[in-house]
């Protein structure tokens, strides 16, 4: 056994030749079926001689691929085939794998990322070895990049079809859903459905060559005995779609088209809010409904189906007949007086609006009818596996599937998942294998404490979803509306709760019941709703008439002093105190007008009372408003102004995604929601197309309290959004770990969230930006050539673990090297500002009308609100503008 000077373990052992001096036997090897096989075949194929591998993809050069495989290295990648092991002649093997060898071990997984075995492995084989593990025979078949693995493309089809050219485009006949072509018969005139011959050569319907003109891209295969003819998008809409819009039809249109480099017609529109979603939907359709790029067929598209939330109907039928008119299409709306055979059966209409809930009772007779796509407008509603909505469109079987979502991403991964196999099944595997070798890898890489081999790998697995989606997933952020709207500025109040307040957080969290309730999963939620609305009023936590308390509740306030709940007029609440104060000011010094948004009925009942109180006139709209009435406020708002409407009362779930609060320059955001993507809703009601004020946003919290905690926890998701979405750098993204004390009160603080995030800028109002131009670097290099460092702060920690010396040293260096314009984290873009800072001082030898320090705000209203406040009912402000 041991006759060689070097032992080789025996699972690494390459065949010998046999005694006689023959070759050594040949190994058997998987072959896929080719054109003359039947499917699913698989034979054997003898290897017949061992060749130097040079596995090259696309983006990797031969001499890097040799040099990959003769460096000596303590880890290796590999493809490899396995088969489970047999005493048969003819041996076959089981399936692909990828087999990684790394600090002494060797882990074999499937192309689903399922582990198959585990081995200790001191040598690195060597392809066309045969190896055991864990019961299985296992061949090198060839070397994999490193680079490959970390981004996962083993484990996704689509990874190596990104890389291959765009599959031969096959069009749709409509008579392969019709019949015979005369079947079908338009109401309006045949030549402008179809292109105009003129001689041989077919001819446009819209002219390519025109000033503006908006070319779809051609086919990159003919069929046979056909001509290709441009596709031109309607010059009648194309004169109101800007240029990212232009972008974006063209996108839509390649996508369900089937000449991107995916196998699939689907797509999703993730731009945010305010992008005009809307119209390049209906451009689509509009050109799909009317043409073909492949000369004599019919429009590829006869019917088409958009799904939306009820409270939207209107919004869709309207924004149809602005931009089309009437008399172009017939748009069918799915209410509860239509008879869906008018749809189905008839030649009217082409297009059908429908909501969610009306679409599951009428789903088996929509199958009747063939729908060509199908379009999900607020499409993240889709985002579990039982939702019954999707379960519906799906029974449709319509290949064309369209997802608009201005928060693609609003929780976890998952949800992202489910909607890209929604509108492409299959592209990105089973949920099992995306959650095992992307979900995973990427939520543990932006843990605290995780190893740099685990952020490596989570870095590239993230890169490479994003590298993935960004095929069929097209986002833009509303910062493409600086050039048309006018600015934004974002603020973040902390407002100091009352006495009253304290007096009742304390008295919850003392209370005996408290910790059962904390740890109960069931009566936690319940907890975390009570803060929530402690955090708006001490009033919203007294007994309502005509309604029981929940037992839990009771307990949990039976500590509490009644009369401290007394009041239901939102004067106990430091918040209320400060949107008093806005609130009188605004009206009495500007003719601005105002959006309230909660996300609470009883806390919108206790703003009309104060609205009621001060004399000043309002709407109100929210769940129980009907259908109807809700486009007739939104219009009256809009069009009248101060003095008959001053403020809007709008519930965050119930005002839909497509109202328009343009008549309104201001909005506050008075509690928070989890989900950052409602509140991102909420927060773009008034700025959209059509407002011609600088917008101001403000944002209110209870300093120390549950709502910055959820403020906190928002970031978090936003963070991980961004980093598949936009593909933005997630430094200073706050962890799960450092969430932990979520049922806490801080009263000493002036922000907490400002006190964690380690800045020392003691809130003097600067940002980084604002440092490093005045440290007069020209951006890009240091004085010595080096590439700027990329600047890290240390996130969410306890103050006594911060050194702050440190800190600011190593802050302050990498500043002076950051280019401009570089993406700092997210809180590090607002500028931090102390609200006492805001006070009027007397300074010896100033002039009475500069008495005012050097610190301000861009908002007269808001520092006015602070100085009337003496400084003690706004703590801190984060300030930033758009």
């Amino acid at each position: 056994m041991f006759n060689n000077k070097k032992f080789v373990p025996p699972l690494l052992r390459k065949p010998t030749a046999a005694p006689d001096g023959e070759p050594p036997a040949k190994k058997s090897r998987v072959e896929y079926p080719t054109a003359s096989q039947p499917a699913g075949a698989r034979t054997l194929k003898l290897a017949a001689t061992r060749k130097p591998l040079l596995l090259v993809r696309g983006d990797t050069t031969a001499a890097e691929t040799l040099a990959a495989s003769t460096t000596v290295s303590t880890e290796g990648y590999y493809n490899v085939l396995w088969r489970k092991k047999t005493t048969k002649k003819h041996k076959t093997f089981d399936g692909d794998g990828v087999l990684i060898v790394t600090a002494g071990y060797a882990v074999l997984q499937d192309t689903t990322g399922k582990d198959l075995g585990r081995t200790m492995m001191k040598v690195l084989p060597t392809v066309g070895d045969l190896v055991s593990i864990s019961g299985k025979d296992v061949e090198i078949d060839s070397m994999l990049l490193k680079a490959d693995y970390l981004a996962g493309r083993p484990f996704l089809r689509a990874a190596a079809a990104i890389e291959t050219p765009a599959a031969s485009f096959q069009a749709v006949s409509a008579t392969g859903f019709f019949g015979a072509k005369a079947a079908f018969k338009t109401p309006l005139l045949g030549s402008t459905v179809l292109v105009n011959t003129h001689g041989k050569e077919p001819t446009p319907r819209h002219d390519p060559t025109a000033e503006g003109a908006l070319v779809m891209m051609r086919p990159l295969a003919v069929p046979a005995g056909k001509k290709i003819v441009d596709v031109v998008v309607d010059p009648y809409l194309t004169q109101h779609l800007r240029p990212h819009q232009r972008e974006g039809v063209k996108f839509l249109y390649e996508a369900v088209m089937g000449m991107k480099q995916f196998e699939g017609q689907g797509a999703i529109l993730a731009d945010e809010m305010g992008l005009g979603k809307t119209l390049q939907t209906i451009a689509l359709l509009w050109t799909l409904l009317k043409q073909n790029p492949v000369h004599g067929e019919q429009p590829v598209v006869k019917k088409a189906l958009i799904v939306c939330p009820v409270t939207l109907i209107n919004n869709w039928r309207k924004e149809f007949k602005k931009w089309l008119g009437k008399e172009r299409i017939g748009v069918f709306v799915a209410d509860s007086k239509a008879n869906i055979r008018d749809f189905t059966h008839g030649r009217v209409y082409s297009m059908m609006i429908i909501g969610y809930e009306k679409l599951q009772k009428v789903q088996a007779e929509l199958r009747k009818t063939h729908i060509d796509i199908v379009i999900a407008d607020e499409g993240h509603r889709l985002k579990t596996e039982k939702n019954k909505s999707a379960q519906a469109i799906r029974g449709l079987n319509t290949k064309r599937r369209v997802i608009l979502s201005g928060t693609p991403l609003q929780n976890d991964l998952h949800e992202f998942y489910i909607m890209v196999d929604f509108v492409n099944p299959g592209l990105l595997e089973s949920y099992a294998t995306f959650r095992k070798e992307f979900e995973n890898p990427i939520v543990k890489s932006r843990q605290p404490g995780v190893g740099s081999k685990d952020i490596e790998k989570g870095k590239a697995r993230g890169a490479e979803l994003a590298r993935l989606t960004k095929m069929f997933v097209l986002r833009r952020t509303a910062e493409i509306l600086a050039a048309y709207l006018p600015p934004k500025t974002e603020y973040v109040v902390f407002c100091r709760p009352s006495p009253k307040q304290v007096k009742v957080y304390k008295a919850i969290l003392e209370n005996p019941a408290f910790e059962g309730a904390y740890r109960s999963p069931d009566t936690s939620l319940l907890l975390i709703t009570m803060l929530k609305k402690l955090c708006n009023s001490p009033g919203l936590l007294a007994d309502k008439p005509g309604k029981e308390t929940n037992e839990t509740i009771k307990t949990l306030l039976s500590a509490v002093n009644p009369k401290l709940l007394e009041s239901r007029s939102g004067s106990h609440s430091g918040k209320f105190r400060v949107l008093d104060r806005m609130l009188i000011t605004l009206f009495k010094t500007t003719d601005e007008k105002i959006v309230l948004v909660s996300n609470y009925t009883s806390t919108l009942d206790l703003l009309q009372t104060l609205l009621s109180s001060r004399g000043l006139s309002f709407l109100r709209l929210d769940g129980k408003t009907p259908s109807g009435r809700r486009q007739e406020l939104v219009d009256k708002f809009n069009r009248t102004d101060s003095k008959t409407a001053f403020a809007f009362l709008l519930s965050a779930k119930s005002g839909g995604a497509g109202i328009n609060l343009i008549g309104a320059s201001r909005l506050v955001l008075f509690d928070l929601d989890w989900n950052p993507a409602t509140d991102a809703q909420a927060m773009a009601r008034i700025h959209r197309d059509g407002q011609k004020k600088q917008v101001k946003i403000y944002r209110m919290l209870t300093t120390g309290c549950f709502d910055e905690k959820i403020y906190q926890r928002q970031l978090t998701k936003t963070g991980l959004a961004d980093s598949v979405m936009d593909q933005k750098s997630t430094v200073g993204s706050f962890t799960m770990d450092e969430l932990r004390d979520l049922f806490t009160l801080d009263t000493e603080t002036e922000c907490q969230t400002h006190d964690l995030l380690a800045c020392t800028c003691e809130g003097k109002g600067y940002i980084a930006d604002a440092l490093e131009a005045g440290d007069g670097q020209s951006g890009g290099e240091d004085n010595d050539g080096e590439e700027p460092d990329e600047i890290v702060y240390p996130g969410l920690m306890k103050a006594s673990e911060v050194d702050v010396d440190k800190i600011e040293k190593d802050r302050m260096a990498a500043l002076k090297k950051i280019p401009k314009g570089a993406q700092l984290s997210s809180l590090m873009e607002y500028s931090h500002v102390l609200a006492r800072s805001l006070m009027k001082e007397k300074k010896e030898g100033v002039d009475e009308e500069e008495e005012f320090d050097e610190i301000s705000i861009e908002d007269e209203l808001l520092t006015k609100v602070v100085r009337d406040g003496e400084g003690k009912e706004v703590s801190f402000i984060f300030q930033k503008t758009f």
